[in-house]
């Protein structure tokens, strides 16, 4: 596994469940075409396949 990830929000949530809402607001995407770096850890992972649909990630 790569150390980073950085992910883009390229979708909006709106429409989407509350869930999928606070899935992005904890990855630090709150707005269209932010971009966040994280560490690569299996829960980051787990966060991102949720809002798969809606992200854009790239493995640094």
């Amino acid at each position: 596994m790569a150390d980073t990830i950085t992910i883009t929000l390229v979708k909006s949530g709106i429409g989407s469940t509350k869930r999928l809402n606070a899935t992005l607001t904890g990855l630090g995407l709150t707005k269209l075409n932010k971009t966040v770096t994280r560490k690569d850890t299996p829960a980051l992972r787990g966060m991102i396949r949720k809002v798969s649909h809606l992200v854009r990630i790239e493995e640094n």
